[in-house]
């Protein structure tokens, strides 16, 4: 079966389910709901393919519910990292032999179980346990993850045709080789779809794994390896530790063999990490591939020319689906004079219309934020900026978390382009705008690009076509997601490839093969099919032309 030339057709988008009152699919999904809200279930660390349980639990709970426990879940120690390390080593060897075409196959039973099998259990897990409403849940952890998985095997398709060329007598060829060593994951809570790409997109070109995720996403995560293990991922390929990031990460990045990390999450842990691996450099094999994506402040920038609906629109989507916690999610916006009353009352409306509450309640355009941290934080913000002489509240800014960690869409006015919610990233449903002169369109554009150390997305809003072009050129840097008449949110695999620079990251591009190249270390071989037998060469022969 292996002497075939195997070619992969371009996949097509997972389309997303409307969960439309009524239909089969609300059905299955709120049975899935009931099901997974009336257990507790044990959530081992999973080493070389096998269950591991240390004592040391922690427990899952519903942000929306926080008295309501999902799960009891095992944290890993010094040890269960090491065998975890050992594990995906020893799982090196065969994995990395495999054919392309054997792991990309693998890659696609995956997506289809996604799909079709365990859509459902997918999707509650990350409402239940990240607190995402039934919308959001469907276009992460269903089509985003069947997205990436089918496109990286096509990418890693069309990757292995890139050969150099052949001369006469000397046949060349490229070698894409995974790394020499382990890779270390770290994923976050905010997209179940994340979590699985940061494992698939290096395993797929034949690398290993420890992967650390979040906590907070335990639930979605466990039930992926799940699914991993019944699509036939050998053993030890892909580690999971739950457990204390600082533990596993000291032990891991301790390790001659670590060869790279792939990382989603905050800027500060991310610089940290980087400091690490350049004070740990003389210990490993080879030099680390650090590829990250971590924090945003996400912009929309909008023109006279705009429509004051459209902008409208975008501001309450980008910056109020998933509660704001987006790394892509509009944070900041800059409106001019002459538009800024018509949006503010068009905002006001439909921010007037939104519910806040549990995921189960199809109704709520908003639910819970992650956890009790999360709470204080931004709440303390929404503080900051009601007691400062330059903002004010204007829509929302209050919050509950007695039961549940909720916020209100929460809009801030400020007169300062600096002031701290125009510059820090929050990471929850808080808006702030500053309203620019229309004459000083350029001047603003230039403070846009200057005030934030980020650079994930930003969107600009204008009908006038030089407008948008002028905005691009001086915001060519503020933005690795740039978009034009739209919300800076809901990068498609293949679509968008996703990625930010500066602050925000190493820009790597996932959902393209962009970032597959990141896990290959490509070997060149040329074969000479008749080798010189002779050292000399003609030039150096006497000249008889004279």
């Amino acid at each position: 079966m292996n002497n075939a030339i195997f070619n992969m057709e371009r996949p097509v988008n997972e389309h997303a389910m409307d969960y439309a009152p009524g239909c089969k699919e609300r059905k299955a999904l709120n049975s899935e709901l009931t099901r997974m809200s009336n257990e507790v279930i044990d959530i081992p660390l999973i080493i070389d393919g096998k269950e591991v349980r240390t004592g040391d639990t922690g427990k899952i709970a519903m942000p929306h519910d926080h008295q309501h426990v999902l799960a009891n879940y095992h944290k890993a120690g010094e040890k269960e990292v090491k065998m975890a390390i050992n594990a995906a080593l020893k799982a090196h060897t065969e994995w990395s032999s495999f054919s392309w075409v054997e792991r990309v196959s693998i890659n696609l039973k995956i997506a289809e179980l996604v799909a079709k099998k365990y859509r459902f259990v997918m999707n509650a897990a990350t409402m239940l346990g990240q607190g995402k409403n039934a919308y959001q849940a469907e276009i992460d952890a269903a089509c985003e993850t069947i997205d990436f998985l089918r496109y990286n095997a096509w990418f890693t398709s069309e990757i292995y045709k890139l050969q150099p060329n052949s001369q006469s007598g000397v046949i060349n060829r490229t070698e894409y080789r995974p790394l020499e060593g382990f890779i270390f994951t770290v994923s976050p809570f905010n997209f179940t779809a994340i979590g699985s790409n940061l494992n698939l997109a290096p395993v797929v070109m034949g690398n290993t794994v420890v992967w650390k995720p979040s906590s907070t996403s335990l639930l979605s995560n466990y039930y992926l390896m799940k699914i991993y293990k019944e699509a036939g991922v050998p053993d030890g390929v892909i580690n999971f530790l739950p457990g204390s990031g600082s533990l596993i990460s000291k032990t891991v990045l301790e390790h001659r063999d670590f060869t790279g990390i792939h990382f989603t999450g905050s800027t500060g842990t991310f610089n940290g990490i980087w400091k690490t691996i350049t004070e740990n450099i003389r210990t490993y094999k080879s030099y680390p591939r650090i590829v990250g994506e971590t924090g945003g402040k996400d912009f929309i920038f909008v023109h006279s020319s705009a429509d004051p609906q459209e902008v409208a629109v975008a501001i309450v989507r980008g910056a109020f689906e998933y509660q704001g916690q987006k790394c892509s999610a509009a944070s900041r916006a800059y409106i001019p004079e002459s538009l800024w009353t018509d949006i503010k009352n068009r905002m006001g409306e439909m921010i007037s219309r939104i519910t806040v509450g549990d995921v189960n309640e199809f109704s709520h355009f908003m639910n819970a934020v992650i956890d009790e941290k999360s709470f204080d934080n931004i709440m303390g913000t929404i503080g900051y900026a009601k007691k400062s002489n330059d903002a004010e509240v204007i829509f929302g800014g209050n919050g509950e978390k007695s039961k549940g960690y909720f916020i209100e869409p929460t809009v801030i006015l400020t007169k300062d382009p600096h002031f701290k919610t125009m510059e820090e990233e929050i990471f929850g449903p808080v808006m702030t705008i500053y309203v620019y002169k229309d004459k000083d369109f350029e001047a603003t554009l230039k403070i846009c690009d200057q005030t934030s150390p980020y650079a994930l997305t930003g969107s600009v809003f204008a009908k006038d076509r030089e407008a948008l072009n002028h905005a691009c050129r001086i915001l060519r840097y503020a933005a690795g997601n740039m978009y034009f008449n739209d919300k800076p949110s809901g990068a498609v695999v293949g679509q968008q490839p996703f990625g930010g620079a500066r602050g925000s990251g190493t820009n790597d591009k996932s959902g393209s093969f962009l970032n597959l190249l990141r896990w290959t270390s490509p070997r060149t071989i040329k074969e000479t099919l008749i080798p010189p037998t002779e050292f000399t060469y003609p030039f150096m022969k006497e000249d008889r032309c004279h």
